[in-house]
């Protein structure tokens, strides 16, 4: 079959079906099963590189793992987190405007990391220690986290979703440089993800 089917990707397509799985409970209105998703979406993706880098691929294999990760990324934290902040917005033009703008961003993001890691890979065989601007897949700890405590304090969910969203898209692209986590920020980095999904699972979020 075209494509490539070994461990190196398994958990990648593990995270593309969590996407799609939120997508799904998000069209029904399940907000909390939506943002449960878009968490184990992150949880996948935190984990697919590290497993990838344990086998010994082709200059084909690298080059498939780049992109596969991209696309899934863009269901998982392009298409799912735009449709759960218009799902809180109640759709409001500003909202679907500012949802529209993310994908776009999410988009613009993805397809140019995608380049640049090609490149980068062609020069070098060194692990990535620094990143341009935030990761699309930051998306999956920090909007379970605003909109778990936007509900938990009653804020105003229309604003607080669609301009939490239009700051993440700009952190996109904008060109500062954020250092790649290792152990310490991994560890911060899900704890603040298990803290998101235990409020998203608390109550407060229809």
């Amino acid at each position: 079959m075209i494509g490539y089917y070994n461990y190196t990707v398994i958990l990648t397509y593990i995270g593309t079906f969590f996407g799609f799985l939120g997508i799904v409970f998000i069209s029904g209105a399940d907000l909390k099963m939506a943002l449960a998703c878009l968490a184990a979406a992150g949880f996948c993706d935190m984990f697919d590189g590290k497993i990838a880098a344990t086998r010994q691929r082709t200059k084909a294999e690298k080059r498939f793992g780049i992109q596969i990760d991209s696309l899934s990324d863009l269901i998982s934290f392009g298409v799912l987190p735009a449709l759960i902040v218009l799902y809180c917005s109640e759709k409001t033009v500003f909202s679907v405007l500012v949802s529209a703008l993310f994908l776009l961003c999410a988009l613009i993001r993805l397809a140019w990391f995608n380049v640049d890691e090609e490149e980068r890979q062609s020069q070098t065989s060194a692990r990535r220690e620094f990143y341009l601007g935030l990761p699309v897949t930051s998306t999956a700890l920090l909007l379970p986290l605003l909109l778990g405590l936007g509900f938990k304090f009653n804020l105003p969910m229309e604003k607080l979703s669609s301009w939490g969203l239009l700051i993440i898209a700009a952190a996109f692209l904008l060109p500062f440089q954020l250092k790649k986590p290792k152990l310490i920020g991994i560890t911060v980095m899900l704890t603040a993800g298990i803290a998101g999904f235990i409020i998203v699972l608390s109550g407060g979020i229809a």
